[in-house]
């Protein structure tokens, strides 16, 4: 495949995805298989936003719209970031795009050159360091463990600083740990970058309804305004308000920014669907009551799956902050031997093992950049998630 590209040589397939399409060719195959692989919520999209899109389309909102995004929707993110992060932002601030993925990525490739690195906390989602190689920078992987609580602390920041570092991406809470960093984590990290004033944070905030316990969330403009003239604030419906195939994200940060990804974005995929736009613009100024309800349902699977993994032998399964995942620790597994034969020496071995022996899809850690670990999607039925985790403690129970 010689015509091919030298930049897509660069960048590898979503192991996400991957595990997800396997999952369904076995399921095809006829297979008893319970996915929990795929980081999407189970639950439908609102109705009072359904029907804004219904609306949209007999009122005849089926054209091209700006850009990026529409005045009305715009506005309703800067009445969005006022509200609930204490940030003020004009119009001309924001950027709307399809999906957050599209934001992260008109961002980088609209900022970065030859050379130029990118911080990327470890365990981190499968698309950060394909991202910035696409976009032609380097990805500076840092690893942050378990014992660590999966958290960058800014001594480590400190020391992946170089003269080339650009940006720092921060996720929080976390895909694929479901850690948060609360104002104290961020303020002492803002503190870092305050002393580096050419380093750029992008800040992916797209699970901050999802937030259990006593959590706050907090944002790194919010904590340090200092910071806010380099900081992107990415943000999006699709974890939220159940949107993911809606295709709705959107950032805040400097105009010149701003401008640089529209430009891009024209000559690229140029207006985000215009009648999800309008379901988007529901979704922020309607009802909110939506996200309360999910975040118990969330919750109460989240202690379902800690306790049960930490049930199975092998596995040290941390209680997550947000988000709907956990990032479980086998360490204690490796090296042993399932019971169809398979050694276990690898976190993807251990995944692959998991999926043909009971029929569990969970995605492997090395696909996040820190091993060992696995991480499972509970975005997903109390039901299933039983069944699962008594598959996977059968399986643990069962190696030797």
């Amino acid at each position: 495949m010689g015509f091919l590209s030298d930049t897509l040589a660069r960048v590898k397939p979503s192991p996400t995805i991957a595990m997800t399409t396997r999952a369904a060719e076995l399921r095809a195959a006829g297979r008893d298989i319970i996915g929990l692989s795929a980081g999407e919520p189970d639950f439908d999209t609102p109705e009072h936003i359904r029907e804004a899109a219904k609306a949209a389309i007999d009122a005849g909102h089926t054209r091209y719209t700006a850009v990026d995004g529409t005045p009305s929707l715009k506005r309703a993110i800067c009445d969005k970031f006022a509200r609930e992060n204490g940030l003020d932002y004009a119009p001309s601030q924001i950027t709307v795009g399809t999906g957050g993925k599209q934001i992260l990525f008109n961002a980088l490739m609209a900022t970065l050159n030859p050379g130029d690195e990118v911080i990327i906390p470890a365990p981190y989602w499968v698309s950060y360091p394909d991202m910035v190689l696409l976009a032609g920078g380097t990805p500076v992987i840092v690893p942050c463990g378990i014992e660590a609580g999966f958290r960058l602390t800014p001594q480590a920041l400190e020391a992946a600083i170089t003269p080339r570092t650009k940006w720092l991406i921060l996720n929080s809470p976390s895909n694929p740990s479901g850690a948060g960093y609360g104002r104290d984590h961020i303020r002492a990290l803002t503190d870092v970058l305050l002393r580096h004033p050419d380093i750029w944070v992008l800040s992916d905030d797209i699970y901050e309804h999802l937030v259990f316990d006593d959590f706050e969330f907090t944002t790194p403009a919010q904590v340090e305004p200092r910071l806010k003239d380099r900081v992107l604030t990415m943000n999006g419906v699709s974890k939220a308000y159940a949107m993911t195939g809606w295709r709705i994200g959107y950032g805040a940060g400097p105009e010149p920014l701003i401008k640089a990804m529209a430009k891009l974005q024209s000559q690229s995929t140029s207006n985000p669907c215009s009648i999800s736009q309008y379901a988007a613009e529901a979704a922020l100024t309607g009802p909110q009551d939506y996200i309360s309800t999910s975040r118990e349902a969330f919750q109460r699977r989240r202690d379902l799956v800690v306790e049960g993994l930490n049930a199975c032998p092998g596995i040290d399964c941390p209680t997550p902050e947000g988000a709907f995942y956990v990032y479980p620790s086998i360490k204690g597994l490796l090296g042993k031997i399932s019971a169809a034969g398979t050694r276990l020496d690898s976190d993807e071995a251990f995944a692959n093992a998991l999926l043909e022996e009971t029929g569990v899809a969970v995605v492997f850690g090395a696909a996040f950049g820190l091993s060992p670990h696995f991480r499972i999607s509970y975005a997903t039925s109390d039901e299933q998630l039983t069944e699962a985790i008594a598959r996977i403690r059968r399986f643990c129970e069962s190696c030797t």
